[in-house]
């Protein structure tokens, strides 16, 4: 059997991508890779992954994030959707990118098998599309109470377009301060 390597594209957004799955397929369904130390460091990212954590959402239109974790505790993460579906989006909130206060937005579903790389720097949220629906994240720092932190996913300087009403925001995240406010992060 020759196994089926990862295809990685680019986001949008320096440093990010896309993660497709390459599957072997026959008769009974099919095998795929998720992971691979080699891949993964051919392509200049994380190979050591210190934490998994998983997200449930019962309504479609729940806004989570945007989160991140402040210095020493910048993280990166791999978000896959393993049920339902999610609009994705990934901001750059890099003290000396090029892109700062860029986002871009992803569909990840369980039908599409896709993962989004989130570099270190980036701010991270998503909107439940569907009801029911479930994520599974890699994270390559340990999550830091201390140095949790977000930017509002509703500040209109950032101009996102959610797909859907906005329903299941927290109290915690609609606090969250604008860009304009923001320090940015020195990864």
């Amino acid at each position: 059997m020759i196994f089926s390597p990862l295809g990685f594209s680019a986001a949008g957004l320096a440093d990010a991508c896309r993660i497709e799955l390459e599957r072997l397929e026959d008769d009974r369904g099919f095998f795929a890779r998720a992971f691979c130390m080699e891949e993964f460091a051919a392509q200049g990212l994380p190979t050591h992954w210190v934490q998994a954590n998983i997200s449930y959402n019962r309504q479609a239109g729940t806004l989570r994030g945007l989160h991140y974790q402040s210095a020493p505790s910048i993280e990166a993460k791999i978000v896959r959707c393993i049920r339902g579906a999610i609009f994705d989006v990934i901001v750059d909130i890099r003290a000396d990118s090029t892109h700062f206060g860029r986002w871009i937005g992803l569909e990840l579903t369980a039908a599409n098998r896709s993962m989004v790389y989130v570099p270190a720097g980036f701010a991270h949220g998503f909107q439940a599309l569907e009801p029911d629906t479930e994520l599974l994240y890699l994270h390559d720092t340990m999550f830091d109470p201390l140095r949790q932190a977000g930017l509002n996913a509703l500040d209109p300087a950032l101009g996102i377009s959610w797909p859907l009403g906005v329903t299941g925001l927290s109290a915690r995240d609609a606090s969250l301060p604008n860009l304009s406010a923001l320090k940015p992060l020195r990864p």
